[in-house]
């Protein structure tokens, strides 16, 4: 039988992936539900070409104006909005699979909530175990849900490691491999005059705004070691970060025996996303086979932390635990969110990250309303600090700190 799909964040980079996948094996997929935010335009074409019985947006105008439209085409699909719709979307008997790529916080609930309807996810929304790592995965394990990876790097990873061993016999480590961004190379000292053009143009993967600039201060990798502490069940110290810049070998996994086993592939998310969707089988995916003759050469090399500090932070937080991830993604979110709207430097978003942690009373999460209270205080405190109320000060008193912190 067709697997029944809702696809959380169809417009976004990894809807456009997916529903590209899904298209290629019309006798393997149907959509149930597309959700969007307010690309209403692009969620109209997406539902014409797929008819889902359900699409979801952000807001009651975005919601009528896609209502209108589809009317107009004499398209079927019923038109919901807001975060209870998304929640509805998700845990509806209607889908068997949800795909779960709504970029940041905002997609917690939703993927949560599909957890706890015992879905199979194929989880794309890494903050969904940033911020409340323990809950989640007791959620999936309570409920029988099936968890797939879909990030390039996790996906690489399960697909290395064993299969039916207890506690992913043998493994030493587990090393996550990040192209190094846009600014691999760029002497530190001149980050400070980074544009929000510049942090976008990633030289591997085409993402959306948000994730290129976690990309270029590594940030992304750090809320990735955080999921696959998560995901894998590993202590922190058997997470290795590695640079290799041309994006060919996602992630690696090193036994105790000596071997160390890669997935390899050309840098285009369609492969993870086939992998997973078709799990345990291989499916066409559209992407080109990879050709080493032709990139002959794989380099590799360890993170700076001083080009990079937002990796260190995030390492940190996993470090600390409690809600402190929870903190680190919130105020990154709206760090990020700052830069891309030039009201603050590059470098002021670890700076912001890095005050609104220090600042922190940890805890241990008592529920979901206890990491959204978090994520909430984490988004004042950084707002605050945006505003000006100390971020420079500040960040001149504790030069220095995230590197010592590393070593």
């Amino acid at each position: 039988m067709k697997k029944r799909l809702t696809l959380l964040g169809s417009t976004g980079s990894i809807g456009d992936s997916t529903l590209d996948v899904v298209a290629r094996h019309p006798e393997r997929y149907s959509v149930y539900a597309l959700t969007a935010h307010r690309n209403g335009d692009k969620l109209v074409a997406q539902c014409l070409r797929f008819q889902p019985e359900v699409a979801v947006v952000g807001d009651a105008e975005t919601a009528a104006r896609v209502e209108a439209q589809l009317k107009t085409a004499g398209c079927n699909t019923q038109v919901a909005y807001g975060a209870d719709a998304l929640v509805q979307a998700a845990q509806s008997g209607q889908c068997d699979t949800v795909v779960a790529a709504i970029v940041g916080a905002a997609g917690l609930a939703p993927t949560l909530a599909a957890a706890r309807a015992g879905k199979r996810i194929l989880l794309a929304n890494k903050e969904a175990l940033v911020m409340s790592g323990a809950i989640f995965m007791d959620a999936v394990r309570d409920h029988s849900a099936t968890l797939l990876p879909v990030d390039s790097e996790h996906n690489a990873i399960f697909q290395c490691l064993p299969r039916d061993v207890a506690e992913h016999g043998g493994v030493t480590k587990i090393i996550l491999t990040a192209s190094g961004g846009p600014f691999r190379t760029r002497e530190p000292a001149t980050l400070v005059d980074v544009t929000p053009d510049e942090a976008c143009k990633h030289p591997n993967w085409v993402m959306g705004r948000k994730i290129s600039v976690d990309s270029a201060t590594m940030m992304n990798k750090g809320l990735e070691v955080i999921e696959a502490h998560w995901l894998f069940n590993l202590a922190g110290d058997r997470i290795d970060v590695l640079i290799h810049p041309q994006s060919v070998i996602h992630s690696l996994v090193s036994y105790a025996d000596g071997s160390v086993l890669a997935q390899l592939g050309n840098p285009d998310m369609r492969t993870p996303i086939a992998h997973a969707l078709a799990f345990p089988e291989r499916i066409d995916s559209g992407v080109a086979q990879l050709d080493l003759a032709q990139i002959a050469l794989l380099q590799f090399e360890k993170p700076d932390y001083e080009r990079f500090p937002c990796l260190a932070l995030a390492m940190q937080a996993m470090a600390a635990g409690g809600i402190a991830s929870a903190a680190l993604n919130a105020a990154n979110e709206i760090a990020v969110d700052a830069f891309l709207e030039r009201r603050i430097g590059f470098m002021d978003i670890a700076r912001t990250v890095d005050t609104v942690l220090d600042g922190l009373s940890n805890r241990t999460p008592s529920g979901l309303d206890d990491v959204l209270s978090a994520d909430a205080d984490a988004r004042r405190a950084a707002r605050e600090l945006i505003a000006g109320r100390g971020l420079l000060a500040h960040a001149a008193n504790r030069t220095g700190s995230v590197d010592r912190a590393v070593q």
